[in-house]
């Protein structure tokens, strides 16, 4: 059973690409944050956040793509609905 993710089992979860995205605000809050501070600390940590943020982004761009390609070979999602799967085993 996933945990955060929309399925059969968890009909009331999220898109992958919903949980990035909010992640990835959250994450940019946090730099505003910080971005003035000029302790070697802080920009060490202000320069992971952003490497990390590129790779959100991907992440992001990919789960948009994959659902698109979900959608298009098979409909809109019916998980939330208590549908079945579209791809893989229930």
């Amino acid at each position: 059973m996933t945990r955060f993710l929309v399925s059969d089992e968890n009909p009331k979860g999220h898109k992958l690409e919903e949980l990035l995205i909010e992640i990835r605000g959250d994450i940019l809050r946090r730099c505003t944050k910080i971005s003035d501070d000029s302790r070697p600390e802080a920009m060490a940590v202000l320069s992971n956040n952003v490497t990390i943020l590129e790779h959100l982004t991907e992440a992001i761009h990919l789960a948009l793509d994959s659902t698109k390609i979900l959608d298009t070979a098979f409909g809109r999602s019916q998980a939330d609905k208590g549908g079945p799967p579209r791809i893989g085993t229930e």
